[in-house]
């Protein structure tokens, strides 16, 4: 299995800070929030980008993701939404990330024009994607939360291009079992968020392994050589624990839980 974190844990700091934690603390790789409060997004110049990714390089740490906010089920115009998306592929190729994520975000639609906003966005950005080398994840959030809901927009895609983020809190909060997720998910799954939460109602986020996700489940269920993301909402929850603080611990976590996974299981 290979380990990652997301720099939402971090809000706004230097790349090369989250680059030294990330290879200190045994992490493989970042998933990068691009936003304009970070150190990249889809407007940093090439400069910017060509030096990110040498920083990286030299730390050893790769780019997961990249963490956009487009929302491809949302109301409106499609042309926005497309632009959106081509500037985080842009992004992501240039930093050698193989995935970009997207949100959903159609919550004040109904499913079915909020499933066809999804199906025809990503029917169209999804060969642009594949041409530079990057695959569009969507995340199973909002309007979308469930595992279920998510496969039934990317089974309609049918794009190499467009695949699966399995963000375990959404589903768990979706209803979903691991099971039933890990099932719906199986052909589009790109990587796995976990995370952890004290119940439904408290969604501070805590270190991994403090709350109520069932994460021993869902890691059993990650296919063998995938990633795991821990995505710490600390720009969420300013009053949550520092995150430097909990990476050591939390590698730990999920190497013992990988460890506990059947041998037959992990040789799948």
């Amino acid at each position: 299995m290979r380990y990652a974190f997301s720099t939402l844990g971090l809000p706004g700091t230097a790349l090369e800070q989250s680059a030294a934690l990330a290879a200190t603390h045994g992490y493989d790789g970042l998933e990068l929030r691009a936003h304009p409060e970070e150190p990249l997004h889809p407007a940093s110049p090439a400069a910017d980008r060509t030096a990110g990714l040498r920083t990286l390089t030299a730390a050893g740490v790769t780019v997961l993701g990249v963490a956009g906010y487009a929302k491809v089920a949302a109301p409106g115009p499609d042309e926005p939404v497309l632009a959106e998306i081509q500037a985080l592929v842009r992004l992501a190729a240039d930093l050698e990330a193989p995935y970009v994520r997207v949100f959903p975000g159609g919550l004040e639609l109904s499913p079915e024009d909020a499933d066809a906003h999804a199906v025809r966005r990503l029917r169209a950005a999804a060969p642009f994607a594949e041409r530079h080398g990057v695959r569009i994840l969507l995340e199973t959030h909002d309007s979308h939360r469930t595992a279920t809901a998510t496969a039934r927009v990317l089974d309609r895609v049918a794009h190499p291009g467009a695949g699966a983020l399995w963000d375990v809190l959404h589903t768990w909060l979706g209803g979903e079992s691991p099971a039933e997720s890990s099932r719906a998910l199986a052909a589009h799954l790109g990587y796995t968020q976990v995370k952890d939460v004290r119940s439904a109602r408290e969604l501070t986020p805590l270190g991994l392994g403090g709350g109520a996700l069932p994460l021993g489940e869902a890691v059993a269920l990650v296919p063998p050589g995938g990633w795991l993301c821990w995505e710490y909402e600390k720009r969420w929850y300013p009053g949550a624990a520092e995150l430097p603080g909990q990476l050591a611990r939390g590698r730990k976590y999920l190497e013992a839980l990988v460890a506990a996974v059947p041998k037959e299981r992990q040789a799948e």
